[in-house]
């Protein structure tokens, strides 16, 4: 599967940068934290419904 890191990205959970990884399963985007093994996942018409139309966004994650 392949990874896409998120640039900039903090973990909410260890606080480090630059560890977050985004892959997608069936339809399910999914975050990882390659540093403490955190994730978050989301599913694709949750992320439509946040992104404006002129926008092009891989996802959008909100932390528990």
């Amino acid at each position: 599967m392949k990874k896409r890191f998120i640039a900039g990205a903090v973990c909410p959970k260890c606080k480090s940068l630059d560890t977050m990884a985004l892959t997608k399963h069936d339809g399910v985007e999914q975050v990882t934290c390659v540093s403490c093994g955190m994730q978050m996942t989301q599913p694709e018409e949750q992320v439509a419904a946040d992104v404006r139309q002129q926008e092009q966004v891989i996802g959008v994650f909100k932390p528990e």
